[in-house]
C-alpha cells in the first residue's frame, strides 16, 4: 500500500503547528503532507517531542493547525467528528463504572437504546476478550485490561478512523508486546482505518502496513514506509531478516 492511491479517507495537505511560549512562536510541526487508505494500519514513529501526539490530535480534530488541511471522508476536518474513535496512553476509565459500563458509556451519551447497547457491549466485551470480567471495577485491572477496555468503548460506535496514542506505553515489555498481538486480532476482525503513535520501531514494523517516521522538532515527515511483511503477523517474524532490515532503516531515518 501507498499514499498515492485514489479516494484516501484521510488527507493531510501542507500541515503546520505552531505554539507560543515566551520566547515566541515554537514550530511543533512544519509541511507535513500525506494520505491513508481505509483499512490501513499507520504507525507514526518518532522521537519524544517531534510532534507525534499534536499530530495525532489534529487528525481526531482535537486541536486545530496553524497552517494547512486534514480532509477526512471527503471533507475538511474542523473539530471531532462521530466517525473518530481515540484512545490514549492513560485509559481514562471512569472508576465507578464497571468494564460493561465504561464500554457502553458513548452509546449511553448518544440515547441508544438499552437493549441494543447490551448486545453491542456483549460483543466488544468479547472480542477485547474481557468475557468474565464485565462487572470488574478499574482499581482492579491490569494495565493492558483497561486498555482493552479503551479500545472497545473507541470500537462501540463503530468509527471509520481509530487514533492510538503511545496506548501500551505505561506497560511492559512482555505485555505490551502481547497487547500489539491482541490489537492486530481485533484489527483484523473489525479492519477499521488505524494509526498509531508509538516511540518503538520494532512495535511499529511488527503492527503497520506503513510508517511515517517524523523527524525532530520541528516534525517533518522524513520517511514514509510500507511495511511489507506478510500478515497475519507472528511474534517469530520480530526475528527475520525483513522485520531487522526494516528496523533499521527507520532508525537511520531518525537518526
Amino acid at each position: 500500500m501507498n499514499s498515492s492511491n485514489d479516494n484516501p479517507i484521510l488527507e493531510v495537505n501542507d500541515l503546520g503547528v505552531a505554539f507560543l511560549n515566551g520566547q515566541g512562536p515554537l514550530q511543533a510541526l512544519e509541511k507535513i503532507s500525506f494520505n491513508i487508505q481505509a483499512q490501513q494500519f499507520v504507525c507514526i514513529v518518532g522521537p519524544s517531542g517531534s510532534g507525534k501526539s499534536t499530530l495525532l490530535r489534529i487528525l481526531g480534530g482535537l486541536l486545530s493547525p496553524t497552517s494547512g488541511k486534514v480532509i477526512f471522508n471527503g471533507s475538511r476536518l474542523d473539530g471531532p467528528r462521530p466517525g473518530v474513535g481515540v484512545v490514549f496512553q492513560d485509559a481514562n476509565l471512569m472508576p465507578w463504572r464497571t468494564v460493561v459500563e465504561n464500554i457502553a458509556l458513548p452509546l449511553e451519551v448518544q440515547g441508544v437504546p438499552a437493549g441494543e447497547v447490551r448486545a453491542q457491549t456483549g460483543g466488544l466485551v468479547d472480542l477485547v476478550g474481557l468475557g468474565g470480567f464485565e462487572d470488574w471495577l478499574p482499581r482492579d485491572l491490569s494495565g493492558g485490561m483497561a486498555q482493552r477496555v479503551a479500545i472497545a468503548r473507541a470500537l462501540i460506535h463503530d468509527p471509520d478512523l481509530l487514533l492510538l496514542d503511545e496506548p501500551f506505553g505505561a506497560l511492559d515489555a512482555l505485555t505490551r508486546e502481547r497487547m500489539g498481538t491482541e490489537l492486530l486480532r481485533i484489527w483484523r476482525v473489525h479492519r477499521k482505518t488505524v494509526i498509531m503513535v508509538t516511540h518503538d520501531i520494532s512495535e511499529a514494523v511488527f503492527l503497520a502496513d506503513r510508517i511515517l517516521a517524523i523527524s525532530p522538532q520541528p516534525g517533518q515527515l522524513r520517511l514514509d514506509l510500507d511495511v511489507n511483511l506478510p500478515r497475519p503477523r507472528q511474534d517469530s517474524d520480530r526475528y527475520s531478516a525483513d522485520f531487522v532490515a526494516l528496523t533499521h532503516k527507520l532508525r537511520d531515518a531518525l537518526q
